[in-house]
């Protein structure tokens, strides 16, 4: 073996600081201000759906009739069907099925009731928004979990604040 030397850890270590400065002392720049959105601009009347209750029968359909009729939709209407949250939403496509009938009822596929556990007998309640032409149908137990949680927090005191 050769008689080389070996530098320490240590020794390597001041050599590398003393070829890297050290950093100069700067503030932190502020973060830019983040930008003030528009209020939306809707009117009291736009901002609340139109409501109906409806009782799903055995063959999978409620009547909608007024609510049907406030959006537009005829009998024989093509409508789209989804379900987020536990909720139902119908809207017009016309690559969708026929989900209004003769009498004005709708049809809730048995795919989308199954999904939210919706079956005959249940209640369902129904809001329309008559501006996007969209209705989005809520297992009446959604909507009275949602009241009784309201009805806790305005009981005890807190009022929104």
């Amino acid at each position: 073996m050769t008689g080389a030397r070996r530098s320490s850890p240590a020794a390597a270590e001041q050599m590398i600081a003393a070829l890297i400065p050290a950093p100069l002392p700067r503030r932190r720049p502020q973060p830019p201000p983040l930008p003030r959105l528009a209020p939306q601009r809707t009117s009291p009347a736009q901002a609340l759906p139109a409501l109906d209750i409806a009782q799903l029968d055995r063959s999978g359909r409620i009547s909608a009739r007024l609510l049907l009729e406030q959006l537009g939709w005829r009998p024989g209407q093509r409508l789209r069907t989804d379900v987020a949250d536990r909720a139902i939403l119908v809207w017009p496509d016309d690559a969708g099925a026929p989900l209004v009938g003769a009498r004005s009822d709708l049809t809730l596929p048995a795919a989308v009731r199954q999904m939210c556990a919706i079956e005959t007998g249940d209640l369902v309640v129904l809001a329309a928004d008559l501006d996007r032409g969209l209705l989005v149908a809520h297992p009446a137990d959604t909507v009275a979990r949602l009241l009784a949680d309201l009805h806790v927090r305005l009981i005890a005191g807190d009022h929104g604040r």
